[in-house]
């Protein structure tokens, strides 16, 4: 790829050094996404400028007119602290028709509720947990169809915030606690939905129109002991305790040819109905019975090089320069095909 002017967006507490020299390696955790991109990309010789957004637009149209990007790299996954807000920054770009990486404000939109992306799902007779949605402010009555156990969860944040062990309940008591839980630490609605006994699987999609499905991933729990197999906040980002008892992610090598392909077939149908281009992540629950259901997608998903989305390209044959560079491709070529789905 020709030598590029990137102006990569990101959280301003989260702008990389020049080099991680006298970091611990918690600081070096938080910002390893920012600093394996901004470092990534000129190594591989591009023109990269790092700029912290957070609660200003005006920055970002100073920087466009100053800069003049060939491609805006977005690694924001929120804006004046609102996840929800995200899709408003690749709309900007789009109507100051400035080329961008990752998934179009549209798809953002549809992937960002876990209600209404299931119920698309399930429209194209794909597998989900039974699930219902619980406002905020509003009493707490579980619907009879749902059965426990349940996992609450935040409707609309992801990266497993305010996930824990206590996410899963039993009883309609514990039930209406967590969902206050919900309400009032994490400040947005709920959603209960059908606890799966099952395996962890990632699967990862690159690609605007012909998509690239990476190789089945898997999050492997190590010796968690009684502690109910999932991705809480503590599982996800805590390095020592991840060290600790062996959680580790990987190939999901014990899966069949057929139930491989399966799989990744059911990613490419999600990522498509869900309007998602740019690169993506499909999460899955693999029940004892073969069951596949889909729990939600993840667009822009985390893309650090010690990441599960980096780790399966490279597994697949794609090294992490590469993927960055097919990134930033993917998001000039829809620029140019005029493509606006946001």
């Amino acid at each position: 790829m020709r030598r590029l002017r990137v102006l990569v967006l990101m959280h301003p507490d989260f702008v990389p050094p020049e080099s991680t020299e006298g970091y611990t390696a918690r600081q070096i955790n938080e910002l390893k996404t920012e600093y394996d991109v901004v470092s990534t990309l000129r190594a591989s010789g591009h023109n990269v400028r790092p700029l912290g957004v957070q609660e200003e637009i005006k920055p970002v149209r100073e920087a466009i007119e100053e800069f003049k990007p060939h491609v805006v790299f977005n690694l924001l996954e929120q804006f004046h602290h609102e996840p929800v807000y995200d899709q408003h920054i690749p709309s900007l770009l789009e109507l100051m028709q400035v080329p961008y990486t990752g998934c179009n404000p549209r798809g953002l939109i549809l992937a960002r509720g876990k209600d209404l992306s299931k119920t698309l799902v399930h429209f194209r007779r794909i597998a989900v947990p039974a699930f219902a949605v619980f406002p905020m402010r509003h009493k707490v009555k579980r619907p009879a169809r749902l059965a426990l156990p349940l996992i609450v969860k935040s409707l609309n944040e992801d990266g497993s915030f305010g996930i824990s062990q206590a996410s899963i309940v039993d009883t309609d008591e514990k039930l209406a606690e967590r969902v206050a839980f919900v309400h009032e630490r994490v400040g947005t609605a709920a959603i209960a939905e059908q606890y799966i006994e099952g395996r962890e699987l990632y699967v990862g999609v690159l690609g605007n129109n012909r998509l690239r499905v990476l190789p089945v991933w898997e999050l492997k729990f190590g010796t968690m002991g009684g502690a109910r197999h999932i991705a809480t906040e503590k599982v996800k980002h805590d390095t020592d305790y991840q060290e600790r008892v062996g959680i580790v992610d990987g190939p999901a090598d014990d899966l069949a040819p057929e139930v491989q392909a399966r799989i990744q077939r059911t990613a490419k149908r999600i990522y498509r109905t869900l309007g998602l281009d740019g690169y993506g992540r499909i999460d899955f629950r693999l029940a004892a019975d073969g069951t596949l259901y889909f729990i939600e997608a993840n667009p822009n998903p985390e893309i650090a090089k010690s990441q599960e989305f980096a780790t399966a390209a490279q597994h697949d044959g794609l090294d992490y320069p590469g993927l960055l560079n097919r990134i930033l491709a993917l998001g000039i070529s829809r620029a140019k095909a005029g493509v606006s789905v946001g």
